[in-house]
């Protein structure tokens, strides 16, 4: 993981004041007034979260981000990011309370927040190389192999499906879905992924569209034992799920459907960020 230690993180960022002084930086730097067209005019206002300009004109670095309208001290969101892009599995709410001193229900708001900034700064590309392609099932009580796409559909009545695609070598991206269907896999694919692109996946149905849709469709028959046929199968995105849950269990306990998106971009980020750890930190501060 990265080599920017916790001491590290407070001498950079020992007060509140520092933190502004970043997100005016990383958002504003000589910013050029508006009202009266002066360039790198602006000051802080003392005991005030603002910059004003001689004009009189006042701007909030805060605004547009993850802690406005938030009384929560800007240090402690800073550290909270930290400890998100530290962690391998994620942070819970009840630890970010412990570290943080706040209450469950502002640390339970705080890592939401994150998350969907995680997700935003992320972002989905688009894929041209080798890509796997899978479906798998999270939550709910009952526990049963994801590839048993015959069993009765009660099975999986209380839980969430969800649809995911990792390039070989490269990022993953994942989507909430109804239904393991054509259409739903369809929308993503043909937004998301170049025409003629080599494409991994098992033998379920809703993926039988993708060679007539003009990919280079290779399957592997998992029922049948069956899981490398040459350059074919899905074990990058069968070891991302297997992280994830494993993350979800030992870290969350349990995810709702709800809020499910929130921990997947999270789980994203940490994955396509994997090759340099010590950038997921900054990417973060610099992303405002």
């Amino acid at each position: 993981m990265s080599d920017f230690t916790v001491t590290d993180f407070f001498k950079r960022f020992p007060d509140d004041d520092k933190c502004l002084e970043h997100l005016w930086s990383v958002r504003f730097g000589a910013y050029t007034c508006p009202k009266c067209g002066l360039e790198d005019k602006f000051h802080r206002v003392k005991k005030r979260p603002v910059y004003e300009c001689q004009c009189g004109y006042q701007i909030s670095p805060m605004a547009g981000t993850p802690f406005a309208k938030s009384r929560t001290p800007l240090q402690k969101w800073f550290y909270a990011m930290y400890l998100f892009t530290t962690s391998r599995h994620g942070v819970p709410a009840k630890e970010l309370q412990r570290q943080l001193g706040v209450t469950y229900k502002c640390a339970w708001r705080m890592g939401h927040e994150i998350r969907k900034y995680m997700t935003d700064v992320d972002g989905d590309d688009q894929y041209g190389g080798h890509v796997e392609m899978d479906e798998t099932y999270i939550g709910g009580s009952k526990r049963h192999s994801q590839k048993s796409y015959k069993l009765d559909r009660s099975h999986f009545q209380d839980k969430s499906i969800v649809f995911g695609m990792v390039e070989r070598d490269g990022k993953a991206q994942t989507y909430v879905i109804d239904k393991r269907t054509r259409k739903n896999v369809e929308k993503h694919v043909s937004k998301r992924v170049v025409k003629g692109t080599t494409i991994s996946t098992d033998e379920a149905p809703c993926y039988q569209f993708l060679s007539k849709a003009g990919y280079a469709h290779g399957t592997v028959c998992h029922e049948t034992g069956e899981y490398v046929n040459g350059d074919t199968h899905t074990n990058t995105i069968e070891g991302f799920w297997s992280r994830l849950k494993n993350s979800i269990r030992g870290t969350h306990v349990h995810v709702s459907r709800k809020h499910l998106p929130k921990y997947l971009g999270e789980f994203e980020y940490r994955y396509n960020m994997r090759k340099s750890p010590k950038w997921m930190f900054e990417r973060l501060l610099g992303a405002f």
